[in-house]
């Protein structure tokens, strides 16, 4: 049976910097299903400038109030919450997750929150100083790859590898392409690193998704996949998972209705849940790649299929011929696959009509 895909319930900012909102969302994922609860841990003030501008999908769905700083403020979570909400997690046996947005907050959650893997989202994929130092220490690492085209991807992962391999400094740029390639550097990069296929738009529109991608992100770079969603309903996540994503990342809510940017691009528990469960039947439908017998086929194969049979009485020492050869059921008797290997062969004995050839 095909293993079950890893679900990532993305809390991010839904919280809109509520501490017991927050630990409700913990306890919803816990109870929906999910594989593991995931916010962000961020400085606002090293995170974006005072000028830095919002996103138009942030400024549609929470309107304009100031800029990126402004509402980031409001959406930061202290260092004593994210301790909260690791304890919660371990209590309800869910994994704690968080993304990281500057060097601070990846030395918190690597040295104080101890935590083993680190999923970093789009826009830090060309964050070269942050990826170098989440790299040298050797954490498992989940990339999603929004606004990245194959170079940049490939730069990334060359970075990572470098820092991997204990290299003292950085490679240059124009080295790293192919760096990730050797073979040394991609047996590290296949245990320590995932990429999701991604498109960064809130909500997503579904001729912008192209999970192809997600194929190509596999075949390209041989590392394991998965699809981090951006849009409506829980259908395109599924479809991901059909289609041989590990990992599913997929923002969520207490209520779409609250104020805040990713509301109105996240689900809500009840359709987690519905997620949850209907990536558990997709690994189950999914099965195994061996094409066999199943099971389950077993007493259905003699009445399904066909034999050789009598169409007329045959005499003992006759010819089997085109008029009184034949395939009918049950699949009992001799396969129809011997039926030219038979013709012109004389009878071993006597056949009555629709009797099956032995």
């Amino acid at each position: 049976m095909s293993r079950p895909v890893y679900l990532i319930a993305e809390a991010g900012v839904n919280h809109n910097g509520d501490p017991e909102r927050a630990l409700a969302m913990v306890d919803a994922a816990a109870e929906a299903g999910a594989d593991a609860v995931k916010f962000q841990t961020f400085d606002p003030a090293a995170l974006v400038t005072r000028d830095a501008p919002r996103a138009e999908y942030q400024r549609r769905n929470d309107g304009d109030h100031g800029g990126q700083l402004a509402m980031l403020r409001g959406l930061a979570l202290p260092p004593e919450t994210h301790r909260r909400l690791a304890a919660r997690c371990a209590e309800r046996g869910i994994d704690f997750l968080s993304s990281p947005f500057d060097p601070d907050s990846a030395r918190f959650l690597i040295e104080e929150m101890a935590l083993p893997r680190i999923k970093l989202g789009s826009g830090e994929l060309t964050n070269g100083p942050l990826l170098w130092q989440l790299g040298r220490t050797g954490r498992r690492l989940i990339l999603s790859t929004g606004m990245a085209g194959l170079d940049e991807i490939g730069e990334t992962l060359g970075l990572l590898a470098a820092a991997f391999l204990g290299h003292a400094s950085p490679p240059p740029r124009s080295a790293l392409g192919a760096l990730w390639q050797q073979p040394e550097a991609h047996a590290l990069l296949r245990e320590r690193v995932a990429l999701l296929h991604c498109t960064t738009e809130y909500p997503c529109p579904l001729d912008q998704v192209n999970l192809r991608a997600m194929d190509t992100l596999r075949e390209t770079f041989g590392l394991e996949t998965g699809y981090s969603d951006h849009t409506p309903g829980i259908e395109v996540s599924l479809l991901a998972a059909a289609r041989g994503a590990r990992i599913i990342e997929k923002h969520f809510t207490l209520d779409r209705g609250l104020p805040g940017p990713d509301h109105a691009a996240s689900i809500e528990p009840d359709a987690l849940k519905a997620l949850a469960e209907g990536l558990r039947r997709v690994a189950t439908v999914l099965g195994s790649p061996e094409k066999r017998l199943a099971p389950v086929e077993e007493g259905n194969r003699a009445v399904a299929r066909k034999s050789l049979v009598a169409l007329r009485p045959i005499a003992r020492g006759e010819p089997f011929t085109a008029d009184n050869l034949g395939c009918k059921r049950p699949g009992t008797g001799r396969s129809p696959m011997d039926y030219w290997a038979l013709l012109g062969q004389p009878a071993e004995r006597a056949y009555q009509a629709d009797e099956v050839i032995e």
